[in-house]
């Protein structure tokens, strides 16, 4: 998606019978091919525009900003003014800040960040008894899901990863494929300073991008976490359990491990023919952590 991409035509003209007449249109997409996000100008003011890359991220991004978003506060997450399936186009509210990850902030007001963020995150996850039967299946899937796809990233990265990081992928699908049950929640599913919006003047902190959102086990939102900016600075860590309100049980710790490895893996056989190198990165740093038994 390369800056300054059109809006196609039709989703234009349904975005202007919600909004109005559009002032002027910027291309805020990420850096990857199917990311197609644009901030539109209009007597409404500033408004999100998100062409969803799959049916079933947008199915996820609505249900979330239906059911889970509601319950935040206000300004913390957008909020969803329209949607439209044929198009798989969500229309949101703008909001303030800029990037975690761009910001040159100090090291308290960053762990301010990340305690921030500890508090948006439980509530997000919600009460796991407001779950359905229906959503702890799905949970349950999703971890076997992760165990079972091992082999496949393995395989697309073929000489990429070495023998040595191979079994310990293996070793950490294996172990998470034997763990019991583990807390659920409704996960944001790419919980990351890429990801967190954060107006420095008023001190608040805004999540976005919920496509990825659905019922898994709550570690799993860590990860993304514990493979980037918590492997340097754990103080960071710290003050994200302060926000969230509780530490890690065993088990998650395992399953953190274990999840973590995956991703790695994951994220060398996407990032690579991708030309991501900051994903490439992760992974690798992540694998050699594991392999030194240095991951914690």
């Amino acid at each position: 998606m390369t800056v300054g991409t059109p809006i196609p035509p039709a989703l234009a003209t349904w975005a202007e019978d919600v909004v109005g007449p559009v002032r002027s249109v910027r291309d805020i997409s990420h850096d990857r091919p199917a990311s197609r996000v644009w901030e539109l100008t209009s007597a409404s003011g500033r408004t999100v525009l998100k062409m969803a890359p799959t049916a079933k991220f947008y199915a996820r991004e609505t249900r979330a900003y239906r059911e889970a978003a509601p319950a935040l506060e206000r300004g913390s997450v957008p909020r969803l003014l329209e949607s439209d399936a044929r198009h798989r186009a969500l229309l949101l509210t703008a909001v303030p800040g800029r990037t975690v990850r761009t910001l040159p902030l100090a090291p308290d007001r960053r762990r301010a960040v990340h305690r921030k963020a500890g508090v948006w995150l439980r509530r997000f996850h919600g009460d796991a008894r407001d779950l359905t039967p229906q959503d702890y299946a799905e949970a349950a899937r999703e971890i076997e899901r992760a165990a079972c796809d091992a082999e496949v990233h393995l395989e697309r990265a073929g000489d990429l990863i070495g023998v040595r990081e191979r079994e310990v992928v293996r070793r950490h699908a294996a172990a998470l494929a034997l763990l019991g049950p583990l807390p659920v929640g409704y996960v944001h599913g790419d919980f990351q300073e890429r990801n967190w919006l954060y107006d420095t003047g008023a001190g608040a902190l805004a999540v976005v991008d919920l496509e990825r959102a659905r019922p898994h086990a709550a570690v799993f939102d860590v990860v993304r976490l514990a493979c980037g900016s918590w492997a340097e600075r754990p103080e960071l860590r710290t003050a994200f359990c302060e926000g969230f309100g509780r530490l890690l049980t065993t088990a998650e710790e395992i399953a953190l491990r274990c999840l973590s490895a995956l991703d790695a893996a994951s994220a060398i056989s996407w990032g690579v023919p991708h030309d991501d190198q900051e994903v490439v990165e992760r992974g690798r740093r992540t694998l050699a952590r594991l392999v030194k038994g240095e991951f914690a």
